[in-house]
């Protein structure tokens, strides 16, 4: 038993109820494409150098931790908002990142699909603004991705919103640079449309406020490269709104859902249509996940539901607002699950959320059996309660 704060101001004992969901091997192949979206495990003992802005990394748990996702039959979405792109991670700790995770992946027995995050988080925002500027650091990174071995996803820059559609980054500008990006791609390549409640400084992307211009605007772009796209990412936490462009694609594109309020309908499907994966949630609930995907594959749509569904609350709980903080609900899961021996982030992003949330997590992260190793989550929640003045 465990004396949990709540949201009441009252502290309330918790016993465990869940049953742990095991890791293990898929047995039939999935009938959806999903990537998981992992983070950086820091190594809070090594010396920083605030000064060029790099994050001391742990390697060894941060790769160990991909080959758990690989185990189970997921792909991998690498150095992503996830891994804290633009809030911890810089370019050159991404790109390292990038190219250890793809030898590893290359070794890994299931040759498991990994996408990559191309950006323009490496340049200044001062000096992206043109046309020109912004693909040249698109460039570098989508250069540095293929080189490695990965597959590109085209990532939202902060750089096509700072000016705003007034001063020359309305539309057109969006059409300019992403018409370039994808034809000098060697491969197909996944777009990225992320809302602004994950980045605020992405409110007004593909050059409109308005959610239905941008679609348009975005479909556009699909329809004219439809041969260079393999899908999209979309992640506004609306089910109507992702079902709606969903049926607008074009045959061949796929839509990755990003919806990590709504995952579980949108991947199930409308019977016409479904949406494939790619979710930061799903690093922090890979057996749940894997697991259901494997019984949609087989047929077994109940199944597929009793798997996920209970993993919806936990999920709306780590991405509640402020959403961007979600980040430390994901570390805060690997911690208690013993995929890292601590729970420090890049930056101290640890402390972007406070003990009720943290102990609402770990309510219900037990009742969808997503504490792996319950006397160690136990443990490890006991003390960070004692370290807010709760024993």
């Amino acid at each position: 038993m465990l004396i949990l704060p709540t949201t009441a101001g009252t502290l309330e004992p918790y016993n465990l109820t869940g049953t742990p969901i095991i890791p293990r091997q898929p047995h039939h192949a999935f009938n959806r494409t999903a990537f998981a979206a992992a983070h950086v495990v820091s190594d809070p003992l090594k010396e920083r150098d605030p000064w060029k802005g790099r994050p001391a990394v742990d390697w060894e748990s941060t790769l160990a931790f991909r080959h758990t996702l690989w185990d189970q039959g997921l792909g991998l979405a690498e150095a992503m908002d996830t891994a804290q792109r633009g809030m911890g991670v810089d370019w050159l700790t991404a790109k390292e990142l990038i190219e250890r995770t793809m030898a590893d992946a290359r070794a890994h027995p299931l040759k498991p699909r990994v996408a990559c995050g191309a950006g323009t988080d490496h340049m200044p925002l001062s000096e992206l603004t043109t046309v020109d500027a912004l693909v040249a650091a698109y460039s570098d990174q989508m250069e540095a991705i293929e080189a490695a071995g990965g597959q590109i996803i085209i990532m939202a820059s902060r750089a096509m919103t700072v000016r705003g559609a007034g001063n020359g980054s309305g539309p057109d500008f969006y059409r300019a640079v992403y018409d370039r990006l994808i034809t000098q791609s060697a491969e197909p390549v996944i777009l990225h449309w992320l809302g602004d409640m994950f980045d605020p400084a992405l409110k007004g992307y593909w050059g409109y406020d308005d959610l239905d211009q941008a679609a348009d605007a975005v479909l556009s772009l699909v329809e004219a490269h439809v041969d260079k796209i393999d899908g999209i990412k979309i992640s506004l936490l609306e089910q109507a709104r992702e079902e709606a462009f969903r049926a607008r694609l074009p045959d061949g594109v796929r839509l990755y859902t990003g919806d990590d309020f709504n995952y579980a309908a949108l991947i199930a499907g409308d019977g016409d249509r479904f949406s494939h994966a790619l979710l930061g949630i799903f690093a922090a609930i890979a057996p749940a996940a894997a697991q259901a995907l494997e019984a949609l594959a087989s047929g077994d749509e109940p199944r597929f539901h009793a798997l996920l569904g209970p993993t919806v609350p936990l999920s709306r709980e780590i991405f509640r607002a402020p959403t961007q903080y979600y980040k430390a609900g994901i570390a805060f899961l690997a911690w208690l699950n013993g995929a890292q021996s601590h729970f420090i982030m890049p930056q101290g992003f640890q402390s972007s959320r406070d003990i009720v949330h943290y102990a609402e997590v770990f309510r219900l992260a037990d009742q969808a059996g997503m504490l792996a190793q319950p006397d160690l989550a136990i443990e490890r929640m006991r003390l960070l309660l004692k370290l807010h003045g709760i024993d």
